[in-house]
């Protein structure tokens, strides 16, 4: 649903450009549009508030009629905030850090907890492996936290909306991102025993074409960095998935041999192969939207991703 009728269409200007009487801004509303800059979807704003997606809507719309600009629009992925909603949705979030410390204060407790619901996204592997055990981390500190994981081995939209905090593989171009190399990690060539006793071992990368290899589906994936022509020229995958646990299993069933991420792989019995010659080493970013930089649940969140790549740096990067 748009939430915006027909002939409301708020013009696009400066902040500057027009005064507004703060008589008639509702402050709850701006809790609304926080919430649709997290989730980038009106439902799950919706959701998360405990309303109904109409009442999102409306309740947009009448603030961007108060303050008379467009502050949402429409993206690929979503719904995303203008430029000035950006900075009004930055703005508003001490209006939600003031509402979480007067619930600490009626509950009696000695130091704030962290509220609300903070959004994260990562890559299947990554984002199971190592964010999951850093955010179950921060719940147990701060039960009344909601997060949220989404997983997808994608770039990030040069308009990002629907996450708080993003964790992607190489590094996103976007002015809308504050972002911090995180760390590196290796994927390699891995097959299973079975698999090695039935076709035999590669000794060169050259003898690699005559094994049919899995990777990642060429035609779906956005993301550079894991392009296989960068890394093995001429090689197409003859079994590929969008998941990177299927790709797992596949070289677990033998049904060839695995491009797969070191710390997946040393999980299983798989055997490393050619490990001199392939050793494929891609960065991970950690990425903030800028609104949400100071937002200390993303800042906790972000400490405890830190903490978790430094303790298992060897998973990462193994010898």
């Amino acid at each position: 649903m748009h939430p915006h009728s027909p002939d409301e269409n708020p013009a696009a200007r400066p902040a500057g450009s027009r005064s507004v009487d703060p008589r008639k801004l509702r402050a709850d509303d701006l809790r609304y549009l926080l919430a649709v800059s997290r989730t980038g979807r009106l439902v799950t704003a919706a959701d998360a508030l405990g309303v109904d997606h109409t009442t999102v809507s409306r309740r947009i719309t009448a603030l961007e009629k108060s303050l008379g600009l467009r502050l949402i629009e429409r993206g690929t992925e979503g719904w995303t905030l203008t430029d000035i909603g950006r900075a009004v949705s930055e703005n508003a979030r001490v209006i939600e850090e003031a509402i979480d410390r007067v619930v600490d204060t009626v509950a009696g407790q000695d130091s704030p907890s962290l509220h609300g619901t903070v959004r994260v996204s990562a890559p299947d592997g990554f984002g199971t492996v190592f964010a999951t055990p850093a955010l179950v981390r921060v719940r147990r500190r701060h039960p009344r936290l909601q997060v949220e994981l989404i997983t997808a081995t994608r770039q990030l939209a040069l308009r990002p909306s629907g996450f708080d905090l993003a964790l992607v593989i190489g590094v996103p171009a976007s002015s809308h991102l504050v972002t911090e190399h995180l760390t590196d990690y290796t994927l390699g060539l891995y097959a299973s025993d079975d698999y090695l006793t039935r076709y035999g071992r590669p000794e060169t990368v050259a003898e690699l074409r005559e094994h049919p290899l899995i990777f990642y589906i060429e035609s779906m994936l956005q993301v550079g960095d894991l392009d296989i022509e960068r890394h093995l020229p001429g090689m197409t995958p003859a079994f590929s998935s969008t998941n990177v646990f299927a790709q797992l299993e596949a070289t677990r069933q033998g049904a060839g041999i695995g491009v797969l991420p070191a710390f997946l792989a040393q999980r299983t019995r798989l055997r490393r192969l050619l490990a001199d010659e392939i050793d494929i080493r891609l960065p991970i970013t950690l990425a903030v939207r800028r609104e949400a930089v100071t937002h200390p649940a993303v800042g906790a969140l972000w400490t405890a991703l830190r903490h978790e790549v430094a303790e298992r740096a060897d998973e990462l990067l193994p010898e």
